[in-house]
């Protein structure tokens, strides 16, 4: 499994999250550097908590099965484990579209003025945060998370989309 797991000796770390792993395969998706990126972001800073009693630092397991998004998560102290299960339905035109503006960012940044690479960048943060979004909106009532949370996530969900090839 993918894990990032940062030891922090510096008690100013704010993060809720402890560990995140996704399955294995998801290390060659094309994503992989911003996925990196997330998990570390995840696990130094962030706002997050699962509604109700259980307390941080989590660990997180995710991934797609059966169409579905999975997150397992539980405290570091694993009194309790909770399971949320969501659709990916509510995605797949916004993973689509995010990529579509991956994409074109890519094939453009040689040949186009940097006026229009941001116009391509800020419609590809649109998306993003659409998908943020949805995302906070659907778990709100088992997650409190940021919006910028949300964006990592929304990534990790993006990164594991990718390689299963949902329509993308």
């Amino acid at each position: 499994m993918l894990k990032i797991k940062l030891y922090v000796k510096n008690i100013m770390n704010s993060s809720a999250i402890a560990t995140i792993k996704l399955p294995d395969e998801y290390q060659s998706s094309s994503l992989s550097n911003e996925c990196a990126i997330a998990m570390q972001d995840l696990t130094v800073s962030c706002d997050f908590s699962l509604v109700g009693n259980d307390l941080p630092p989590y660990n997180i397991d995710m991934k797609i099965q059966d169409n579905k998004l999975v997150l397992d998560i539980c405290n570091t102290d694993i009194k309790k484990r909770h399971s949320f299960i969501l659709s990916m339905s509510p995605y797949r035109r916004i993973i689509r579209d995010y990529f579509m503006m991956v994409d074109s960012y890519q094939q453009m940044r040689d040949s186009v003025t940097p006026e229009k690479l941001q116009t391509v960048d800020m419609a590809r943060r649109g998306i993003h945060n659409e998908g943020a979004d949805i995302l906070m909106a659907r778990l709100q009532d088992k997650i409190t998370m940021d919006h910028d949370t949300a964006r990592r996530f929304f990534t990790l969900l993006c990164c594991l989309g990718a390689r299963r090839g949902d329509g993308i």
